[in-house]
């Protein structure tokens, strides 16, 4: 595998429009200015990376219409790429959980599993809910199966939470159709089959590590936590409203549509590689991200909503519901879209480019680095992979589409590093668990860290064989 950007690559990249130092100065400058209005003044994402985009520009010595004009152009072109995706995928969600097919699949793997293997099966919950469901959501929805979990088989909250957080947050990082996999799909324009294969193929082992292993390690640090007093759980975990649940098979089976849909499409293009070929080209139909999640919106209207007895006006209620939580993250998303175009436009990817070739440093291990660092600043995943993947963009010429979507695994996996007091998820896991700030880091934050290494290290490990 090409590890470094050849020289070559850089020659057709956009001019830098200042000097490397003055550009340096207005990335450095973005970037603050980013950080500071998110956790300082607690300004929502969009605003905050709307105001760095023009800091960008006007540093760069851009006018600020023309800051804005690029950052526009980027805003719409990222909503035309992920907005539908976004909304379709929040659609399906709420299809899942109003049906209570998100609690078949919770009770049916939890109620097979031994207490050994519990922390296994409930990596195995987590991973699932979390295939279709944006982080916040699967967590909300899990936390009252961990606590119903936790009480039956008289174990800690940390050996069966951890688990399924890590099952959740290596979706969310690593795997489309999430915002923030999505985006750097778009911006790297990496191919979003193959990234999906990949991305579920490293998925596996790192949650297995960072899940049930690391948890075993959480558990003596932290001490044995049981339920908080009060805690919603209990014998009834159903958050639907449906009058009974679609069975078991027929949930995942309406999970999966899509995955095996897009995977269809990446295998067909590597197996018979001929675009006029027809088998390929209805695969490619069907593989297309946006229709095969308006299939699986369509087919779980039937297979999730009318089978556990909802009517035309209960489905049409969870479609309507759905859309208004996720307008916050299609603005975040699309904004980091103005933001890599500001940075794009002014020639700092190129800069950053031709220092990389000059560097003769890994390009996963710099597309790593770059979402660590804006992760540990903002606190937010997906500001760190949207971010990281406009910068480094133009590291993508000359690269094969293997290695683009490597590139895309880098960046998710630097995206979950760490989380700390900046991040939401920090606080909902602290609150949800009854835990101290300390043990939140000892056990949270902490498999956060191995979860991001690992995936890292898969990375690098798939990066040598392709």
């Amino acid at each position: 595998m090409i590890t470094t950007l050849p020289l070559a690559a850089v020659d057709d990249l956009v001019e830098p429009v200042a000097s490397p130092g003055q550009l340096l100065a207005a990335t450095g400058l973005g970037i603050a200015v980013i950080v500071v209005l998110i956790t300082w003044a607690k300004l929502h994402p969009f605003l905050s990376l709307t105001f760095g985009a023009l800091t960008v520009g006007l540093v760069a010595g851009l006018s600020l219409s023309t800051s804005l004009e690029h950052f526009t152009k980027g805003f719409g072109e990222t909503t035309a790429d992920v907005g539908i995706l976004i909304a379709l995928g929040a659609i399906f969600g709420k299809l899942l959980a109003d049906s209570g097919g998100a609690d078949q699949i919770v009770d049916t793997i939890v109620g097979r599993a031994s207490p050994r293997t519990l922390p296994l099966a409930m990596a195995g919950v987590g991973a699932l809910i979390g295939l279709p469901m944006f982080f916040e959501i699967g967590l909300v929805l899990l936390m009252p199966v961990i606590y119903l979990v936790a009480r039956r088989a008289q174990m800690s909250l940390v050996s069966v939470g951890i688990p399924a957080l890590a099952g959740l947050s290596a979706m969310h990082g690593l795997v489309p159709p999430h915002p923030g996999p999505l985006t750097a799909i778009a911006n790297l324009d990496a191919d979003l089959g193959l990234t999906l294969v990949f991305g579920v193929a490293i998925a596996i082992p790192t949650v297995f590590i960072a899940g049930p292993l690391f948890a075993k390690f959480a558990d003596k640090w932290v001490g044995h936590l049981d339920v908080p007093e009060g805690a919603v759980g209990g014998d009834d975990t159903s958050a639907g409203i449906a009058d009974h649940r679609p069975s078991f098979a027929l949930t995942i089976a309406s999970v999966l549509l899509p995955v095996v849909l897009m995977m269809g499409r990446a295998i067909a293009e590597i197996a018979i590689n001929d675009e006029d070929n027809l088998v390929q080209k209805v695969f490619d139909a069907l593989g297309t991200p946006s229709v095969a999640l308006l299939i699986a919106v369509i087919v779980g209207m039937f297979s999730l909503g009318r089978a556990s007895g909802m009517g035309r006006a209960q489905i049409s209620k969870s479609v309507e519901g759905s859309l208004p939580a996720i307008a916050g993250i299609v603005f975040i998303v699309a904004a980091g879209g103005g933001f890599k175009t500001s940075l794009v436009q002014t020639g700092v990817g190129t800069e950053i480019a031709r220092w990389a070739a000059d560097s003769n440093i890994s390009v996963l291990l710099l597309a790593w680095l770059v979402a660590v660092m804006i992760r540990l600043a903002t606190g937010s995943a997906t500001v760190a992979t949207v971010t990281a993947a406009g910068l480094l963009s133009p590291l993508t010429v000359g690269l094969s589409n293997p290695e683009v979507s490597l590139m895309v695994l880098a960046i998710g996996s630097g995206s979950v590093f760490f989380s700390h007091v900046n991040d939401a998820g920090f606080w909902l896991v602290k609150e949800y668990f009854g835990m101290s700030a300390k043990q939140t880091v000892k056990s949270w934050s902490l498999m956060e860290t191995v979860l991001s290494v690992t995936g890292l290290a898969f990375v690098m490990v798939l990066g040598a064989f392709v």
